[in-house]
């Protein structure tokens, strides 16, 4: 049994790695094209400065550059309104 297994998993891999497999495998392969790009799903996508007051339309990449630019602002200015007085220097004469 062991014997019969180790022929057919070398007869696999010359069948594998025979010049004429590259042909068939490319064959095989789906190739879909620009077959997904005409049927949309659900609202169109707007960019945000053309209808800044409803984020569900907004594109999925302007939606997460103003996401993390609002959270970026926030904690920045957090972080200055909290430690504003804590790095006073003394002043050398």
């Amino acid at each position: 049994m062991a014997s019969s297994l180790a022929a057919r998993q070398a007869a696999n891999l010359l069948r594998l790695s025979s010049p004429g497999s590259a042909s068939h495998a490319a064959s095989v392969i789906q190739r879909r094209g620009l077959s997904g790009a005409a049927d949309h799903h659900g609202p169109p996508k707007v960019a945000f400065w053309k209808d800044p007051m409803s984020p569900s339309r907004w594109k999925e990449e302007h939606f997460v550059i103003l996401s993390l630019s609002g959270w970026g602002l926030l904690i920045f200015s957090g972080y200055k309104f909290f430690t504003k007085g804590k790095n006073k220097d003394k002043q050398v004469s």
